[in-house]
C-alpha cells in the first residue's frame, strides 16, 4: 500500500513494513545476508522521486553492472534526446561502478576513531556532544505533540492503519534520507532508526575493517532508545507544557536521539575491548549463555562513578553563561547554589546514570552473548 501526500513543494509517501527489515547499508561485503530485527512494527518512508535504485546497486560488487549495460542499450535512441539519455545512462554506470569498489584502499577509513585503543577517548568526546545537545533541548518545553501520532499535520502515514505519524518520526525519517545518502549508516558506530527505508548512496561506502564480530550488525535497540528518550529524558529536563516551538524542539530531539543512539550502541566496541582483555573469563560465561554473569563481569562501579562525576562537572561548565571573565572552576563545582545553569548539572548526570549507561551495558551483554557464534 502506498499513501501519497501532495503539496506545492514536495511529495512524501509512507508505507508499512514488517518486523524483519534488511539493513543493506550496513553490509560491507556482497555476500553478507544478515538482517536487522526491529522490536516493533513501524511505518516506512519511501521517496516519491522516480528512478531510485535499491541500495544494493551501490554495494554489491559488479553484480548489477550487466543489467545496467543492458538497460542502457535498450534505452538508447536516435536524436538529441536519445544521445542525452545515453550519456546520462553512461554516467550512471560509471557512478555505480565506482560505488562497488568498497575494497579500494582509497575508500578505507584512515582515522583512528574506531580503533579499540581509542574507545575511552571516544566515549569522553561523545559525552560533550550529548551534554550540549541536552542543554539545547532543555530551553524548550516538553511539547508532547511532537511525539504523538495524529497531532501535527506531517505528510507521513502508516499505510496499514491510516494513522498520521508523529512529527518526531517524520523528522527522523527525513534526516535519515539525507544522512543515508552520504554513507552515515555504513559506519559500524551509526544506527538508523528506520533502517528499512535508507536511500541509495551517492558517494562510495568506506571500508572500516573488521573491528567487531559480525553479530554486531544484528543489534539495534533504537526503538527502546526513542521510547526512553520521550518518556524519561525529555520530561526529566524540560519544563512541562507547550510553547509551540515544535520545529525547533524537534530538531533538538533528532540531534539528541542520534547522539544518544551512537553512545549506547558504542557498547559493542566497549564489549569487544573487554572481551579481548579477558577472553577466557568472558568465553566461559558466553558458552553458558549467562547474561547475568556477563553483566556482573563487565560492570565496574568505580569507573561508572567517575563517569557520573565527570558528566556532572561538564554539565556545570557547559550549562552556565560564560562572559569575558574566566570562570573559577573551584567556585563552579563547590558552590553550585551561587551559579545559574541552563539546566541543573545533577539532572543531566542523573539521566546519564539512570538511562544511558544501563542501556549501553545492555548492548554489551547482547553483543557478548553472540560473540562466539
Amino acid at each position: 500500500s502506498l499513501i501519497i501526500m501532495s503539496s506545492s513543494s514536495a511529495l512524501c509517501s509512507c508505507l508499512s513494513s514488517g518486523s524483519s527489515v534488511t539493513s543493506t547499508h550496513r553490509r560491507r561485503r556482497a555476500s553478507s545476508s544478515s538482517s536487522l530485527t526491529s522490536s516493533s512494527s513501524s511505518s516506512s518512508f519511501s521517496s516519491s522521486r522516480r528512478g531510485f535504485s535499491p541500495p544494493s546497486v551501490y554495494l554489491n560488487k559488479n553484480k548489477n553492472n550487466n543489467n545496467i549495460n543492458n538497460n542502457n542499450n535498450n534505452n538508447t535512441s536516435s536524436g538529441s534526446s536519445g544521445r542525452r539519455r545515453s550519456s546520462s545512462s553512461s554516467s550512471k554506470l560509471k557512478v555505480c561502478a565506482a560505488m562497488s569498489s568498497i575494497d579500494d584502499p582509497n575508500f578505507a577509513d584512515l582515522s583512528d576513531r574506531l580503533k579499540l585503543d581509542n574507545v575511552r577517548q571516544s566515549l569522553i568526546r561523545q559525552e560533550d556532544s550529548i551534554i550540549f545537545a541536552l542543554i539545547e533541548r532543555s530551553q524548550y518545553k516538553v511539547n508532547d505533540k511532537i511525539y504523538k501520532t495524529n497531532s501535527i499535520d506531517v505528510p507521513c502515514y502508516d499505510a496499514k492503519t491510516g494513522v498520521r505519524s508523529s512529527m518526531i518520526e517524520f523528522m527522523l525519517r527525513e534526516r535519515e534520507q539525507m544522512d543515508g545518502k552520504i554513507r552515515r549508516y555504513t559506519s559500524p558506530d551509526e544506527h538508523a532508526f528506520y533502517p528499512e527505508s535508507l536511500p541509495p548512496l551517492v558517494i562510495p561506502p568506506m571500508n572500516f575493517g573488521e573491528v567487531l564480530h559480525e553479530c554486531a550488525l544484528k543489534i539495534n535497540i533504537n526503538d527502546r532508545i526513542k521510547e526512553m528518550y520521550v518518556e524519561n529524558i525529555v520530561p526529566g529536563m524540560c519544563e512541562s507544557g507547550d510553547d509551540n516551538n515544535y520545529g525547533s524542539a524537534g530538531l533538538c530531539d533528532v540531534n539528541c536521539l542520534q547522539l544518544i543512539s551512537r553512545r549506547i550502541h558504542y557498547g559493542k566496541f566497549v564489549a569487544e575491548a573487554k572481551f579481548r582483555a579477558q577472553p577466557d573469563e568472558y568465553s566461559d560465561l558466553i558458552r553458558k549463555q549467562d547474561g547475568n554473569g556477563l553483566m556482573q563481569l563487565l560492570t565496574n562501579q568505580a569507573v561508572e562513578d567517575r563517569v557520573v562525576a565527570r558528566v556532572t562537572n561538564k554539565a556545570a561548565f557547559y550549562g552556565q553563561d560564560i562572559n569575558e571573565e574566566v570562570p573559577d572552576a573551584s567556585k563552579v563545582l563547590t558552590n553550585p547554589e551561587n551559579q545559574k545553569y541552563k539546566v541543573a548539572p545533577e539532572i543531566i548526570a542523573d539521566l546519564y546514570f539512570k538511562w544511558i549507561m544501563p542501556m549501553t551495558k545492555d548492548v554489551q551483554v547482547e553483543y557478548l552473548l553472540q560473540r562466539l557464534d
